[in-house]
This record gives structure tokens, sequence and C-alpha cells, in this order.
């Protein structure tokens, strides 16, 4: 690859659609002073470019036969055996599939990126092999991401292992499935508006989204640099600690991590809850969409806290419920400038960017009628409150976040943790594969509302099963202090010891 001085035309072109009025001379003129840039970026073009080095040996990764797929969760199939002795060693892994596995295929959920193969591995799954993880293949996700419902992947709908017919939850479908249909130990989920809560609410899993940055983000492929999380999804509590504790930590590369805190999450476990407090969100709870049924499990698992000897009382956030409007500026014009026209990355962060990905993941421009119809709403309207009123819309939610960031603070200074559902509902039917529009977008985004608000705060927030209705889970969510994962587990870990929630 190299950079030509760009033709007359091409440099007009260009004005034009920068508003610039340049006459024919003026084009000629900037042409002529442009052959330093141009040297300057084919000399950039000659230099090597520093990645990390992949290690382990691994499969390249197979597409397994329907019969060894049955809820389509699975993108590929891949062995990486890890170290020989470590935290992890015995536990298999599976990867969400945005998440890089070098020499093993990624397509994010979406037809415009098969084939791509990436060239490194995410710092995540370095930490898993080190710590003597097997890593297994890669997990279905949604189409870049982009929805809370299992059916926008372009290889078809992840099916919920509870109920085939009902929606696994999103983004993080496959990972979900698999840990809860027991295929896998544990799974590397990710998280920008509840992607590793609400599939762990819908599959009946653990799912941690742990304080932005403590999880090194590199080698996962971005939406928005101020919602990026990345996490451990579960089937048990003392996994997910066990999963954190490894993954924790500053890569050196990752500029989401800023002044990290790292705990020994497993020390956690095992510890009397008697004296901790948890407030009840009342704005949690009796959404317009959501099922009392499943709310009451809630409240149930919040008495069962109570009979453990924690003090359980409710609180009122008003602002909690303008939450999901707040993430969205950030969320759509975030990613349509981060993940969509930034080429996966963007610009004005020191990270680690791969390369590689971003010429591939370019291609989207030439097959955007492929894009899930979750992801084409959400650019069609970011670009046109960006062609509008320009990023005033994104800056004064960022702005507005801190008044909500110190709401929930607020509470935290008086108790240990926050509790309320992760999503207003059990499991929804997948739609059909002649559904509307309407219907795609509705399943889509219907059931973010408590859980996209911590992810534009970074608050650590985990969802823990607590019941089923009608034999599929339910899922309390608890949101902690900033870096205290640790109050979130002993809770939690407290909680699950108590009982089977299978049988609640």
């Amino acid at each position: 690859m190299s950079v030509t001085l760009p033709n007359e035309e091409q440099l007009a072109d260009v004005a034009k659609r920068l508003g610039f009025n340049l006459s024919p001379e003026d084009v000629k003129s900037f042409q002529g002073l442009m052959q330093g840039y141009v040297d300057d970026y084919n000399a950039i073009d000659l230099m090597i470019d520093p990645v990390p080095e992949v290690t382990y040996p691994r499969t390249p990764g197979k597409r397994p036969p329907v019969e060894e797929n049955e809820l389509n969760a699975w993108y590929v199939k891949s062995t990486v055996t890890g170290a020989p002795e470590g935290k992890l060693k015995g536990k298999t892994v599976v990867l969400k599939d945005n998440v890089m596995l070098g020499g093993v295929p990624m397509m994010n959920g979406s037809s415009t990126l098969e084939g791509y193969v990436p060239n490194i591995d995410a710092t995540v799954v370095t930490r898993l092999l080190d710590a003597g993880a097997t890593i297994v293949g890669k997990a279905h996700c949604e189409c870049f991401c982009m929805s809370c419902g299992s059916h926008t992947s372009a290889l078809g709908p992840v099916c919920n292992p509870n109920d085939p017919t009902k929606s696994a939850g999103g983004s993080s479908s496959g990972a979900a499935a698999l840990v809860a249909k027991g295929e896998v130990d544990m799974a590397v989920g990710g998280d920008q508006g509840g992607s590793i809560r609400m599939p762990s609410a819908f599959c009946g899993t653990v799912g941690m989204k742990p304080t932005h940055g403590l999880v090194p983000y590199t080698g996962i492929v971005p939406i928005e640099i101020t919602v990026d999380h990345t996490g451990p999804i579960t089937a048990t509590v003392a996994d997910s600690a066990l999963m954190l504790e490894v993954l924790a930590g500053s890569d050196g590369y990752d500029s989401r991590q800023i002044d990290i805190s790292v705990s020994n999450y497993t020390e956690a476990l095992d510890k009397p809850v008697k004296g901790m407090k948890v407030a009840i969100l009342k704005e949690g709870f009796g959404h317009a969409n959501s099922e009392a049924a499943s709310d009451d499990k809630v409240r149930e698992a919040a008495k069962k806290l109570e009979a453990l000897g924690v003090t359980v009382e409710e609180v009122s956030i008003p602002l909690h419920l303008m939450g999901p409007a707040i993430w969205t500026p950030i969320g759509l014009e975030g990613s349509m400038q981060t993940m969509m026209l930034g080429d996966g990355y963007g610009t004005s962060r020191s990270d680690l960017y791969v390369t590689s990905f971003m010429d591939f993941h370019r291609g989207w421009r030439e097959r955007a009628d492929e894009l899930s119809e979750t992801l084409k709403c959400a650019m069609l309207f970011a670009q046109y409150a960006d062609d509008q009123h320009g990023k005033r819309y994104y800056g004064k939610a960022h702005n507005i976040v801190k008044t909500l960031r110190a709401a929930y603070d607020a509470v935290l200074a008086d108790y240990d943790a926050i509790l309320m559902p992760t999503v207003p509902m059990v499991a929804t039917p997948l739609p059909a594969a002649d559904a509307s529009r309407e219907e795609i977008l509705q399943r889509g985004f219907e059931i973010l509302a408590n859980t996209a608000p911590f992810d534009i705060t970074h608050h650590p927030a985990l969802s823990v099963p607590c019941g089923t209705v009608d034999g599929l889970p339910v899922g309390m969510m608890l949101v902690g202090k900033l870096w205290d994962e640790s109050t979130l587990y002993t809770l939690a870990d407290a909680f699950e010891k108590s009982g089977d929630w299978k049988t609640w």
C-alpha cells in the first residue's frame, strides 16, 4: 500500500465536500504543496507496525456443523491451550466474536467482516492463556454489537438455552448461551449498553460489567471509547471473581485505563453480609414494559438478602429514568464516529490501533445494505443529528452524565450497593425471519433501561440469576461504587449460596 498525490479532480472533490470554493488555479497550487505530506505518509508505510506477537499455538478455527451448534451460538471452534499452570487451569473459555484471536476468523456479527482474520491477540486473550485457560472458540454476537436481542447476526439468531424460541439477549448472545448450556465454563463478553448483563439475565448466567477501564479493551472492536467495557460471563459468582482477577489491570495500551484500582476479587467470597446495606432503586421497577412477575422475583431476591442480615431500604433516583436518553447521543454518535466512519477506531487517543482490521473494515461502505436494521437506524439518525446540530448533543450528554453519576454516588455513599432488575422482563420471542423492521428494532432495544445508565456513569454492575418465571431466568442487578467490584461479589456470592435460584 502506498499514498499518492491527489490528482486535480480528486482534490477538487475533497474541497467541495469540505465547503471550500477553490478555483482550478487554487486546486493546482494546493496540490503542489502536498508532496511533503505524501512523502511522510509513505515513510510511515515502510516502517514496522509494532503490534504484540502471537505466542500460543492454535487451530485455525472452523465453523461447527449444525448438530454441534443447536443454539447457533458458536461462530467458530478453535483450540488454544494456555500455560500448564495458573488460576484458570482446566477452565474452558469462549470469546465474544468482537475479541481478536490471532489467526482465527472474526466477523463481529456482520457479513461485511466475513473473511477477516486478526493478526493479534487481545490483551484479555493473552491474560486468559497465561493463567492456564483453554480458549475453545468464538461465540456469535450481534451485528457490530448493536442490539439487545439475539436476532441480528448475519449468520442467524442465537437461541435461548432455556427455550430455543426465545431470545438469548444481546449483544454477547452466543457467549451467555454457551455458558448457560454448559458447553464452556466461562466467556468474555462486551458491554456498551448492557451487553454482558442483558444476555446473562435472559440465559441465567452471572454477568459482570466492571468499572470502565478496569479490564483492558485492547484488541477488541470498539463501539465508543467512553462506554466500551469487557468482562466475564460465568455460571457462578466464584468463577466471575476468579476470571476478573485474571483480566483486570493496566496493559499499557488502553487509554480507557485511568487511575484504575485492582483487587483480589476472590478474597471477597465466603464473607458474611450481615450489617451490609443495599438500596432498592424505586425507578428500576415498573417501567412501561416491565413484567410484574419478573419485578416480583427481584423484590423477593431482596428479601432473601434481608434474611441474610442485609439492611434493605428503598431509595429514589428520578434521574435514573433519563439514563437511556442520556446514553443515546453518546452511543449513537460515538459509535458512528468511532466504529463506522472511524474504521473501527477513530482518532485522538493513544491506543493500540489494529490497522489490519481498519483496512478490512473500510469495506462496509461498499456493502452498507448488508448491515443490520438496528445498526442502520442508529447510523441514519446519528448522521442526521450531526448534519443538523454537529456534536453539541454528544457533548451535552457527557456533561449531564456527571450529574447522573453524582446521583448514584450520593446513594452509594450510604449503601454498599444499589439493587434493581437487570432487565424489565424475561426472555422475549425471537422475531420471525419475515419480521417487520419495527419489530426487529423493538426487540433490539427494549430492555436496556436499567443497564445502559451504568455504561455511561462507569459504575460496576453485576447481574446474578434470582429465580424463574415460566421456566425463564430472571436477573437481579447489583451496582456498586467505582472500583468496588469486591463488594458486589460478596453480596452476590452470599445470595447465590442461599439457595438454588432455578427453584425460586
